[in-house]
This record gives C-alpha cells, sequence and structure tokens, in this order.
C-alpha cells in the first residue's frame, strides 16, 4: 500500500528553518505535488519513500527547530559507545561485551526543552531517552553543544536482524551522520557498499570519525586520513569533515565538539539534511518520471484525429452523397423533361444503403454490415494510437503509457459512440424542395408550349405550300404566335435547366455544408470526451509533475 502525503505537508517552519516558508518547505511542497501527480503513473515502490519523506520531514519541521539530530554509526568495535560516552561524560552507553543486545539506539539531549517530541517522532522508548542540561557542561563556549541530540545507533554490522532494520530506520531522521570508522576496518565494505556510498548525496551533512587513532603509530596518522579521504573522495564524499579521534584519550574528541558546535549553532544542519532528502528523492523520481517539456496536443494532431474519425464513420462519402442526390434530385425535377433521362438513375445516398426520404442517422445501421464494423474499429483504434503517440512524445516510458492507456480507457467501444454521434447529429435532406416542384411546372408548361408551338408553326408551314387552312393567330413583336411559342418553349426549358442546375449545385453544396458542421460537431464531441480530454488530464498531471520535481530538485 502506497503511503499518503499528510496534510501537515502544508506546515508551519520552526526557527530552524525561518520564521517564514523558507526553501525546504518550497521544496517540500512541491515534492509532494510531484508525487501526487505522479500518483498512478510511476511505481508505487518509487513513490512510497517520497511520500515517506514528505510525511518525516513535515513532522520534522513542525517540530523543535532548536535542536540537531546527531546519529552516531558503526561497526562493532569501532569504539562508537565509547565516543558518545565521552561527549555525554556519562556512563550511559555499555561498550565491549557490556552493550545491551536490544535493537533501541540510546539518545541523550542537551537543553533546551523541545527534545522529547523530537524523540518521540523517532521512536525512542522513554527509557533510552536522558536529557543533559547545559549546566553540567563544563567545555569552553566554542564546545556548548546546547540543543544537540545525540543517537549512539545499534551496530551495522550487528547479528541482529532488529539492530539493521532499527539502524536503516532511525538513520533517516538525523540531521547530521557521524560514521565512526576503525584503524583495522575502515575500508570494509559492509559499511562503505551498504550505507556511505549510497548516502553520497548526504554529504553536506556528514561527517567521519577515525576512532582508536591511538593504536597507530604517530608518524603513519597523517597518512593513515590522508587514505579516509583518499576512499571517501572516490565514493563522492569529497570534502567531507575527517577527524582522527580517541575515546578513551581524549584525542580529537575537543575538534569533533567544535565541529558539532559549529554546526548547532549555525542552525543549519537540519535544514541541510532535509535539503538533501529532498534532493535525492526528487532526482530518484525524474530519472524515472523525467522532465522534459513536451509539446502536447497541438491543432494539427486534433484535427488529423477528427479527420481519421470522421473518414472512419465515412462522413466525407456521406456528406459527398448528401450534395449528388440533392443535385440529382433536384435535376430530376428542374432540368428540361426532355433530357432528364440523362440524369445519374441511381441515388448517390442510396448507393451508401440510405433512404434518401428519411435521416441520414440510417447511417449508423449501415455501419452495422458485418465486416464494415471491424473496419471501423480498426481504423479508430489505429487513430487513437496514432493520436496518443504525437501526444506524448518526449515523455519518458511510464508517463507515455499512461497517455496510452486513458486515450483507450474510455475508446473501447468508440465506433459505437461515433455511430450514436451521427444518429444524434439526425441530419435530413428534404425530398422536394418548393422551387423545385414550382420549376418542375413551368418545365412542362414551356415543353407543352414547344410542342404545340412546333406542331401548329409546321402546320402553318404545310398550308402555305397546300389548300390546307390552318388559322395563323396573332402576332407577337411581328412574329407569329406559333414561332413564339416553340421558341420561348425551347429556348426557356433550355436556359431555365440551366440556371436550375446552377441553383441546384449551391443548394447541394448548402446542405453538405451544413450536414459536414453537423456531423462533424457530433464527432469532435465524441473525440474530445473519449479520446482528447482523458489524453489532456494526463498531459496536466505531467505538466504539474515536471513543474514541482523541477523545483524540488531546487
Amino acid at each position: 500500500m502506497s503511503a499518503t502525503i499528510p496534510a501537515e505537508a502544508t506546515h508551519e517552519s520552526g526557527p530552524a528553518f525561518g520564521g517564514e516558508r523558507g526553501d525546504v518547505s518550497t521544496r517540500l511542497d512541491a515534492l509532494a505535488a510531484a508525487v501526487e501527480a505522479a500518483r498512478g503513473r510511476l511505481d508505487d515502490e518509487l513513490l512510497t519513500p517520497a511520500a515517506e519523506l514528505a510525511e518525516r520531514a513535515s513532522e520534522r519541521l513542525r517540530l523543535s527547530g532548536e535542536h540537531t539530530i546527531v546519529a552516531l554509526a558503526g561497526a562493532t568495535g569501532s569504539g562508537k559507545s565509547s565516543v558518545f560516552n565521552t561527549l555525554t561524560d556519562l556512563e550511559l552507553a555499555g561498550v565491549g561485551v557490556r552493550r545491551p543486545t536490544t535493537s533501541w539506539a540510546l539518545a541523550c539531549a542537551w537543553g533546551p526543552e523541545g527534545a522529547n517530541g523530537l524523540l518521540e517522532w523517532m521512536g525512542i522508548p522513554a527509557r533510552h531517552q536522558v536529557s543533559r542540561m547545559s549546566m553540567l557542561d563544563r567545555s569552553s563556549d566554542d564546545q556548548k553543544l546546547d540543543g544537540l541530540v545525540l543517537l549512539d545507533l545499534p551496530d551495522h554490522d550487528s547479528t541482529e536482524v532488529e539492530h539493521h532494520l532499527e539502524m536503516d530506520r532511525l538513520v533517516k531522521y538525523a540531521d547530521v551522520l557521524v560514521w565512526v570508522l576503525d584503524p583495522q576496518k575502515y575500508a570494509d565494505a559492509a559499511i562503505h557498499d551498504r550505507y556511505i556510498r549510497p548516502l553520497a548525496s548526504f554529504k553536506d551533512v556528514t561527517v567521519v570519525l577515525l576512532n582508536q587513532i591511538d593504536r597507530i603509530p604517530y608518524e603513519q596518522r597523517a597518512n593513515t586520513l590522508d587514505d579516509v579521504r583518499r576512499i571517501l573522495d572516490d565514493e563522492g564524499l569529497d570534502g567531507v569533515t575527517v577527524i582522527g579521534t580517541s575515546a578513551t584519550r581524549g584525542d580529537g574528541i575537543d575538534e569533533f565538539k567544535r565541529e558539532l558546535a559549529q554546526r548547532i549553532r549555525a542552525k543549519a544542519s537540519a535544514k541541510g539534511r532535509l535539503n538533501s532528502d529532498i534532493t535525492a528523492s526528487a532526482t530518484a523520481l525524474a530519472e524515472v518520471g523525467g522532465t522534459s517539456e513536451v509539446p502536447g496536443i497541438g491543432p494539427v494532431d486534433r484535427e488529423a484525429l477528427d479527420v481519421a474519425l470522421l473518414d472512419c464513420v465515412g462522413v466525407p462519402q456521406l456528406v459527398e452523397a448528401i450534395d449528388g442526390s440533392t443535385r440529382r434530385r433536384a435535376g430530376r425535377l428542374t432540368g428540361w423533361p426532355v433530357t432528364r433521362w440523362l440524369v445519374r438513375r441511381t441515388d448517390p445516398l442510396q448507393e451508401l444503403g440510405i433512404d434518401p426520404h428519411h435521416s441520414i442517422s440510417r447511417l449508423a445501421r449501415a455501419a452495422e454490415v458485418p465486416g464494415a464494423a471491424n473496419v471501423q474499429r480498426a481504423q479508430a483504434e489505429t487513430a487513437v494510437r496514432d493520436f496518443a503517440e504525437k501526444a506524448s512524445v518526449g515523455l519518458e516510458r511510464p508517463w507515455r503509457d499512461a497517455v496510452r492507456e486513458v486515450s483507450t480507457s474510455r475508446a473501447d467501444d468508440i465506433v459505437v459512440s461515433l455511430d450514436k454521434a451521427v444518429v444524434s447529429a439526425d441530419v435530413t435532406v428534404p425530398t422536394s424542395a418548393v422551387w423545385w416542384r414550382v420549376v418542375n411546372v413551368v418545365q412542362w408548361a414551356l415543353l407543352a408550349a414547344f410542342i404545340l408551338g412546333g406542331v401548329w408553326w409546321g402546320l402553318l408551314y404545310l398550308s402555305d405550300r397546300s389548300a390546307l387552312f390552318v388559322q395563323a393567330g396573332p402576332e407577337v413583336a411581328g412574329y407569329r404566335l406559333a414561332v413564339v411559342m416553340t421558341i420561348v418553349g425551347l429556348a426557356g426549358g433550355i436556359g431555365l435547366s440551366v440556371l436550375s442546375r446552377v441553383a441546384a449545385w449551391i443548394s447541394g453544396k448548402t446542405l453538405a455544408r451544413t450536414a459536414g458542421r453537423d456531423l462533424t460537431e457530433a464527432i469532435e464531441a465524441v473525440a474530445d470526451e473519449r479520446v482528447i480530454e482523458p489524453v489532456q488530464e494526463e498531459l496536466e498531471a505531467y505538466a504539474r509533475y515536471r513543474t514541482n520535481i523541477i523545483r524540488a530538485r531546487g
């Protein structure tokens, strides 16, 4: 189960961290926000330590800022407990074979008050706590250790598993880590591989004591200390303070006290440790989640998805069919009756399986033809996958996978949703416009005038050359009425047919454009709900994660 970020992530800083919210608080809030943004995208095994750090650091900021937690860690026989006793001037920690077998650490706190809360927070039992009032400290002013909370951790190489667990747990709480090494095992891989090298990022809050230095011949001590520094430099802990000490004789103890007193007075150790923790945790998240800026969803990407989905349900073909069907039916009613047989016989809508006398939503039923649905689904899935790939360019794999997943999470039945969108658009094509019927009547009247005028004109022509008598009728503008009827009927019919064809073309384009707009809006609504919005939410989550992880890294 993953840890959750506590409400205390929005905290008030103690005196050690400044009266106002400082850099530590800001970075901690940013880390908490990055963890929440990455929840469900990055592995919980990576997020849980970061969430636990946020909780632990929030508590540390809330608790006493007047104390500095210093942990003494080392191997069996390093003299760690002797150093502890020497610093406290009390025989609190058993040494050698007298060391208790308990897995709990020992703690000694120098005033002021307020250390109890810290010790309880760290889980140190009351029986293993002692408060050493500063008035008992007889050291010089620069060695005053007011505000020190000193921990004597279990030996890291103990055979007791509980000792290992307790040490691993308490190392996380220390503001200053003091590694106590001995001349025989200062290069031992056990402590270097498991603790010192992995904690190299905490070098600013690390001190190394080479204890029992009295066992080394005086002329070899400087070389030995240099060798310790060389090993630490190779492990990434360059610049770490290294002090040679002898707890039994007191060599180097005053120097160590001054080092601690300086860190306590600066009140920077707790802040430095938290900063190091946050940096290490944020860096670990950034290595997996990345921090690259991504282009996101651009207008071209969205248009490509819309076009692909429109093609998937055949909207371009449908719009073209509406245009063709409108012009065809207009032509059959408004064209010159003599040439109407030249108009396309099959209605383009009927070729799509749609009754032109009903709603275009019948297309949804046509899409259910076996085989056609499978093709549509494959086309839709390909379009969605291509869109997700373009939207996730530049993302690291966890976020890329998350974008792909959400892009298809609501798109399982996208073809059904697209068909429903077509139905909801309910685009219709008028079966017969009023002007079509008016033109149709006029065309037949003109055809009748042409035929009657032509026959009458023909008869008049015969009567002029034979004994046949035919009434000539009145004249119009000096022309026989039969001639006028013939010419007007022919020219009017053909001219009206041309004008009607232009009007039908405009009408077809207008209807097709309207249908295309309505269908496009319906399809875009599906794309928004099923694909674009989930992907956009994921990209926004990444943007929040990226902004905060960069801020947390400092």
